[in-house]
């Protein structure tokens, strides 16, 4: 039965309506609500409270409860603490803080320094109990130090298997990729050596870069392997590495190692490469340059057949073996009239900048007015035809010796464009030992790419599950820094993933914008007392796709209670 009990607090009373009931045989207090001091309850009584708030405030809960409903559902804090324990003198462990981090980088991605006044500004204060000093920037850095290279590789193993396991990944097939992300990191700062310039994949030739390897699942594009290193070195140098963590991992879960089918593209070829794949035992799917074998592309269209009609409309091919990078093994010739298309359009552009900058040397060359000597006018004439096919179209004669002599002439060849677009042009080679598979299997293998493809473009997207802004300036906080940025990339996978098999089919960005649809209203009440101003929240109405992602989610387990 309710009553209504005082607590004395210093020289005041204040009265809570509570309400009891035996738990476990013994009289426990199950409800308490506060009323106020005696001149607040006298004043309700008495109708003087308004009984309306006198403000109210809006905090972000529904991404953030999703992103930690998954992150708890991991165990992220308690695989790093594992490894790492806490220090005694911490504010919080440091699993605390990587999951803090993890989360921050898929909902709205900011620096260590503003993290507390986002913090602030959404439910997570209610959902995990943190002092003040907790979240300063230097604490979350402080943590950031403990874990080395050995241990985070322990923890991404570790998480990866749990991933699996929990979710019910495919491990089947496996794509595998590189890129590299530009930094602002200053070019006198020693204490980064894996930020290094090189060929930039952002155009940002004039940043130091990091790079980064990514193995993800064909199925739901989630990443289990990770690999950072320095922006300088060449794509095709860390392949082995990869691929030596990747069976360190994962060979104990699936049941055989022939199961396990990596899928990458030409750019990590090379004869050591493919012996170690060879050696490894598992199935692969690449691709071979289609220029380096020219008896292939020499096969007449009259051979190649449909592959699948329905899967892969207008797609042709010509299933046969071919000997590259040491061995012989199945290549399919594939042949996309889609791909033809684009390609000859994308040439035909090239080929006019090609014309136009011709023409301009040639008119500047008949005025007279250079002064650069032959050499120097034969270099940019090479310049001007790099660009792939662009020499075996377009000839050129420059005749004279000296800068006032020098003359132009140049004509396109439009039989060798005609036999360029027939002998090249949407044509594939790729390159198995997956002998058993249809070719349609093979295809689809391939065009799996687009899965690391895609993680790799969302971590390029500012907004959301993002890499940048890093501010960070050493080795050991960039690793970590790339650490979490990947594990945010797996779990709004994992997300995405699990809204798809209830028949929610959207992508990241819009299903982090549909949850983060869902807030929390907090509205406080001052009835004209001293005491601080009372609290109530709750959560804003939910639209039917909200509804059906918050049960999938389990966020009303962080919902405010009354």
């Amino acid at each position: 039965m309710p009553s209504i009990v005082g607590k004395r607090q210093g020289k005041q009373t204040y009265y809570y309506l509570v309400e009891s009931a035996r738990v476990e045989g013994k009289p426990r207090i199950v409800s308490q609500q506060y009323l106020g001091s005696a001149e607040e309850v006298m004043a309700k009584l008495a109708g003087q409270g308004s009984g309306e708030p006198v403000r109210s405030a809006h905090k972000r809960f529904g991404d953030l409860a999703a992103v930690w409903s998954v992150l708890e559902r991991l165990d992220v804090a308690g695989v790093v603490d594992a490894v790492v324990p806490r220090r005694a003198d911490a504010a919080a462990s440091v699993g605390t803080y990587m999951a803090l981090a993890t989360a921050n980088r898929i909902v709205d991605p900011c620096s260590k320094l503003a993290f507390a006044d986002w913090w602030a500004s959404t439910a997570g204060p209610r959902m995990v109990k943190l002092s003040d000093a907790a979240l300063d920037h230097r604490r979350f850095w402080d943590a950031m130090d403990v874990l080395s290279q050995a241990d985070l590789r322990v923890i991404e193993t570790t998480l990866g298997r749990r991933m699996v396991t929990e979710f019910g990944l495919d491990l089947s097939g496996l794509v595998l990729d590189m890129t590299n992300f530009a930094t602002y990191i200053d070019s006198t700062n020693q204490r980064a050596p894996i930020a290094a310039r090189g060929k930039a994949k952002q155009k940002r030739t004039d940043l130091r870069l990091v790079g980064l390897a990514l193995v993800v699942t064909r199925d739901g594009g989630v990443p289990i392997v990770s690999h950072a290193y320095a922006g300088d070195r060449p794509d095709v140098t860390q392949f082995a590495t990869v691929v030596e963590e990747l069976m360190a991992g994962y060979r104990h879960l699936v049941e055989q190692v022939e199961d396990l089918t990596l899928v990458y593209d030409a750019g990590q070829n090379s004869g050591d490469n493919h012996a170690l794949v060879e050696g490894s035992e598992i199935g692969f799917v690449g691709s071979l340059p289609p220029s380096d074998h020219p008896d292939l592309l020499a096969v007449p269209m009259s051979r190649y057949r449909i592959v699948d009609a329905d899967r892969f409309p207008g797609l042709t091919c010509v299933d046969t073996t071919v000997t590259a990078l040491g061995v012989t093994r199945r290549a399919v010739l594939t042949h996309s009239q889609t791909l033809h298309d684009k390609q000859s359009r994308g040439f035909d552009q090239t080929l006019a900048k090609a014309r136009r900058r011709l023409v301009e040397l040639q008119q500047r060359l008949a005025r007279g007015r250079t002064r650069r000597g032959r050499d120097a006018v034969q270099a940019e004439i090479t310049t001007i035809l790099k660009p792939r096919w662009v020499g075996e179209v377009i000839t050129t004669t420059l005749t004279g010796y000296t800068p006032a002599e020098l003359r132009l002439t140049w004509r396109t060849d439009t039989r060798a464009r005609a036999r360029l677009e027939q002998r090249i042009f949407g044509k594939r080679i790729l390159f198995t030992n997956r002998d058993t598979w249809t070719v349609a299997d093979v295809v689809a293998a391939y065009r799996s790419q687009s899965e690391v493809e895609s993680d790799f473009r969302q971590l390029k997207d500012p907004h959301v599950v993002s890499f940048s802004p890093m501010h960070h300036w050493t080795d050991s906080k960039i690793r970590v820094h790339v650490f979490y940025c990947v594990l945010a990339l797996a779990i709004a996978h994992l997300m995405r993933r699990e809204a798809r098999n209830a028949g929610l089919h959207m992508s990241v960005r819009e299903l982090l914008h549909t949850l983060a649809g869902i807030q929390e209203t907090v509205l406080l009440y001052h009835d004209g007392g001293k005491g601080r101003p009372r609290a109530r929240r709750m959560i804003t109405d939910m639209d039917p796709t909200q509804q059906r992602l918050a049960d999938l989610f389990g966020i009303d387990s962080y919902a405010p209670t009354r």
